[in-house]
C-alpha cells in the first residue's frame, strides 16, 4: 500500500489569490506578494480567480485546480501559497492533488516570524503559535497517522494511537512554553510597574508594517533598529529612553507592524508583547502618507488595536514619508480644542521631527495639572518622590524650612502620593493652576513650556532601557 508523504516546502512558489465576492482586492494580493518575498521565496507565477464562496474540498474550483496542476508541472514549482486561511483538509487535499507543498496565509506569516524572532520571548511566542497552528492539522497533516499494523483495524480507526501521542506531545510543549512565557512576562511587568511608580510615560509606535516605524524610531532615539523594505523587518519590540522638555524621561517603544487580516492565532500568541502597546500612555500611529491603500491600512491597524485592548489609548497620528507626497510639507494638524492630532513628517530626511516631538510632549502633558504645594520640613520623602517622577518645575525654600514646589502631574497621582505620606491635600495644596485641555481646563500653551522645539535635538538620550532577552 502506498502512502502520501507530506512534501517539504521549497523556494519556488506559485501564489493563488481568490476574490471572494470582491472582498480581496489587488492591494491585498500585492501585500501577500510582499509577504512571500519577505520570506525569501521566489514567486514564479500568480494564479487569480473569483468565486462566490470557497470550495469545501479544494478552496478553488475543479477547473482552476487543473490549471494549477499543469502550471506546477510546467514551472517545476515546489510550493503553492494561498492568500487565504485554508482548513486542514483543504490543505491536505491540495497537496495530494498538486504533489507539492501547500501553505496558507497563516503558514507563511508564521514562517516569517520564525525567521525574524531574535529575543527569547519572541522565539517562544513564535513556537507557541506554530504549535497551535500545527495542532489543527494533525489529523490529516502526517501520513504516519494513516498507518496501522495488522492487528489495529479491529481496535479502532487507523492512527488513533499515534494521533493521541502527537496531541499529547504538542500539549505538553504548549504548557511548557506558556510557563516560560509567564516568567518572561513577569520580568517585563516588573519593569512596567517600576516605570509607573516613577511616572515615566511610555509612547508606543504602532502602524502598518513597512510604514517607516523603525526609521522614525531610529531618527528620534539614534538607535540602530533594523530597517528594510520588507514586511515584518523587525519583530521583537525595542525600548529606548528619550528626554522631552517639560516631561523628563519618556520611554519610546517600537513594536511589530500590523497587516490586514492578521491571523488571530498570532495576535493571541503575541498578546504579552503587545501589552506594551495596550499599557502605553500615548500611541504614535505611523502611517505611510504615500501609500495608495492608506485608508485601508489605517483601518487594519485600528482593528488590531481594538483586538489587543488598546482601542482606548490616546493616539497621535504620524503621517510619514511626506517627502514622497506631491506638494507635501511637514505640519501639525489640531482639533477644535487646539490639541495636536496629526503630524506630517519624513523620518528619512528628518523634516517635521522637531514638530512631532513638541506634539508628543504636548499630548503627554495634556492630562497633567500645574499645582503649587507648600510642604513642611518633615515631608522630605514626598519631595524626593516628586523629583523622582520629574514632576517638579520650580522650588523655593522659606525661612521657616517649608518648601514651596510647583509641580506638573496628574492630580490623581498626586493624591495617591499624599495618601501614602498621610498628608491632607487641603493642608499642602496651595493653589491649583488651570487643568490642561484633555481634562477640561485651559489649553496648553507651548510658549509657556520649558524650552522650545529646537531644544529637543539636544535633549535626546539614546540609552537602552531593556530588551526582552
Amino acid at each position: 500500500m502506498q502512502f502520501f508523504e507530506r512534501p517539504e516546502g521549497g523556494s519556488r512558489a506559485i501564489l493563488v489569490h481568490v476574490a471572494i465576492e470582491g472582498e480581496n482586492g489587488s492591494d491585498d494580493l500585492a501585500e501577500f506578494e510582499q509577504l512571500v518575498l519577505s520570506a525569501d521565496i521566489e514567486v514564479i507565477d500568480i494564479v487569480t480567480s473569483a468565486r462566490h464562496f470557497p470550495d469545501n474540498r479544494y478552496f478553488i474550483g475543479s477547473g482552476k485546480l487543473e490549471e494549477l496542476q499543469q502550471l506546477v508541472r510546467a514551472k517545476q514549482a515546489n510550493l503553492v501559497l494561498f492568500n487565504h486561511f485554508l482548513t486542514s483538509s483543504q490543505e491536505r487535499n491540495l497537496e495530494k492533488a498538486l504533489n507539492c507543498a501547500v501553505r496558507d496565509r497563516t503558514g507563511i506569516i508564521l514562517e516569517i516570524f520564525a525567521q525574524r524572532a531574535r529575543t527569547l520571548e519572541g522565539r517562544l511566542q513564535v513556537e507557541l503559535a506554530q504549535l497551535r497552528h500545527m495542532a489543527t492539522r494533525l489529523i490529516r497533516g502526517w501520513s504516519h497517522l494513516d498507518r496501522q499494523s495488522a492487528g489495529q483495524a479491529a481496535r479502532g480507526s487507523p492512527g488513533d494511537t499515534q494521533l493521541e501521542i502527537d496531541r499529547r506531545l504538542i500539549q505538553e510543549r504548549v504548557n511548557t512554553l506558556n510557563r516560560r512565557l509567564e516568567k518572561t512576562r513577569s520580568a517585563r511587568l516588573q519593569g512596567q510597574r517600576a516605570r509607573k511608580r516613577n511616572a515615566v510615560p511610555v509612547v508606543s509606535l504602532v502602524g502598518y508594517t513597512n510604514a517607516g516605524k523603525s526609521t522614525l524610531f531610529n531618527r528620534i532615539t539614534r538607535a540602530d533598529v533594523l530597517v528594510a523594505d520588507k514586511l515584518f523587518a523587525t519583530l521583537d519590540p525595542t525600548l529606548r529612553r528619550v528626554n522631552l522638555p517639560g516631561m523628563g524621561t519618556t520611554i519610546l517603544a517600537d513594536t511589530v507592524g500590523f497587516i490586514r487580516r492578521l491571523p488571530h492565532r498570532l495576535v493571541e500568541a503575541f498578546r504579552s508583547t503587545l501589552e506594551e502597546t495596550a499599557d502605553a500612555d500615548l500611541l504614535l500611529h505611523v502611517i505611510d502618507a504615500s501609500a495608495s491603500e492608506r485608508d485601508a491600512n489605517i483601518e487594519a491597524v485600528e482593528s488590531v488595536l481594538e483586538e489587543i485592548g488598546a482601542g482606548e489609548v490616546p493616539v497621535l497620528q504620524v503621517y510619514n514619508k511626506v517627502d514622497l507626497v506631491e506638494a507635501g510639507e511637514p505640519h501639525v494638524e489640531r482639533d477644535a480644542d487646539g490639541i495636536p492630532v496629526r503630524v506630517w513628517v519624513s523620518a528619512t530626511t528628518g523634516a517635521g521631527i522637531d514638530e512631532l516631538l513638541a506634539a508628543i510632549a504636548e499630548r503627554l502633558s495634556a492630562d497633567r495639572a500645574r499645582l503649587a504645594l507648600r510642604l513642611p520640613p518633615s515631608a522630605g520623602r514626598l519631595r524626593a518622590k516628586l523629583y523622582a517622577r520629574n514632576a517638579v518645575e520650580a522650588e523655593h525654600t522659606g525661612d521657616d524650612g517649608t518648601v514651596e514646589l510647583t509641580v506638573r502631574m496628574p492630580r490623581s497621582d498626586l493624591d495617591d502620593l499624599l495618601r501614602q505620606e498621610r498628608l491632607d491635600p487641603a493642608q499642602v495644596l496651595v493653589e491649583q493652576g488651570g487643568l490642561l485641555a484633555a481634562t477640561g481646563g485651559d489649553s496648553y500653551n507651548p510658549d509657556a513650556s520649558d524650552g522650545d522645539a529646537s531644544a529637543f535635538a539636544a535633549s535626546r538620550n539614546d540609552g537602552e532601557i531593556h530588551g526582552l532577552e
